[in-house]
């Protein structure tokens, strides 16, 4: 089975559990695929914890799942030395974070404390707990699920913690025959309980390396930086985006150019995956009356293609 074949066979299984979102399983599949965290953001009951848990299995990964709460500590996720008292030494008990995909749910929920601890797992794919520092498992991906900000009891996540999610995606409501799909079908927990891994970690790797290797051009480069540099200009949003922010850029259009079965990155590409890529890291002008979202869309019409 090629590289080609196997990304088909991914993007299939997953459409059988979440139906009518072929767009954001795409979307789920490129940011993985380019070695980046993902964030799902909706109101609660449809299908963000599911498509998480789709997601881990179907790519073979070890997966555990935190529920975050308000009282939840840093240690509760890294982990804690005990007392042994046996061999008269403190032993370090691992937490949920040590695995390879780590489902954060309802990422919004816990204290700022607890989600900063986050912080240094994303950026550098390692913990340090009582002055040690550990790896992580390779791959490490955070898949976080959250529920919009003006529901009860929710913290939002601050700047620096958002600009190390490669994407932010939205389920929005199912259309009216894949509801119905859901209505008469099978339980959809029981359908994901059911799946099979596709990758080994040696062919997720391989196709993260297929990834960095899709060819971008300097045209299309040059049109990526005249895109950064619209969003700095101060017309559209407050702060413009970061080198980080440029990077994530380029890496998902170029997972989305291998799952187009393209070896190189077309214009379409980059602005098939802007606005999951970048909205959730900038704030629109006080006078724009659109959300962050809609005016990505509208300064990809107003900058020119190469």
């Amino acid at each position: 089975m090629n590289s080609q074949q196997k990304l088909t066979a991914l993007l299939d299984q997953l459409n059988t559990v979440i139906v009518g979102k072929s767009a954001q399983i795409q979307d789920c599949v490129a940011c993985l695929l380019a070695g980046g965290h993902l964030l799902i953001e909706d109101v609660p009951g449809v299908g963000k914890t599911t498509l998480a848990h789709a997601l881990a299995k179907t790519f073979g990964l070890q997966f555990s799942r935190v529920q975050f709460t308000s009282d939840l500590m840093p240690s509760d996720l890294s982990g804690v030395s005990i007392y042994e008292r046996g061999k008269e030494v403190f032993v370090f008990h691992p937490g949920p974070i040590f695995a390879q995909v780590l489902l954060a749910d309802e990422i919004n929920r816990a204290s700022p404390k607890t989600q900063s601890a986050l912080l240094e797992a994303m950026e550098e794919k390692q913990v340090t707990v009582e002055g040690e520092t550990r790896a992580l498992p390779s791959p490490f991906f955070v898949i976080a699920t959250q529920n919009p900000h003006d529901q009860l009891g929710t913290y939002a996540l601050p700047e620096s913690q958002l600009d190390r999610f490669l994407m932010r995606i939205s389920l929005g409501y199912p259309d009216r025959l894949a509801e119905r799909e859901l209505l008469t079908g099978s339980d959809r927990r029981d359908m994901v309980e059911a799946m099979q891994g596709l990758l080994t970690p040696g062919e997720l790797q391989h196709l993260q390396q297929a990834v960095l290797s899709v060819h971008a051009a300097a045209p299309l480069l040059n049109y990526v930086q005249d895109l950064i540099a619209a969003t700095r200009s101060g017309q559209w949003f407050l702060q413009g985006l970061s080198p980080r922010a440029g990077i994530a850029m380029i890496r998902a259009a170029k997972a989305q150019a291998l799952l187009g079965g393209r070896d190189y990155v077309a214009p379409d590409d980059v602005q098939a995956i802007l606005p999951q890529t970048v909205a959730h890291r900038l704030i629109p002008v006080g006078d724009a009356g659109r959300g962050s979202l809609e005016q990505v869309r509208a300064m990809i019409e107003a900058v020119p293609l190469p």
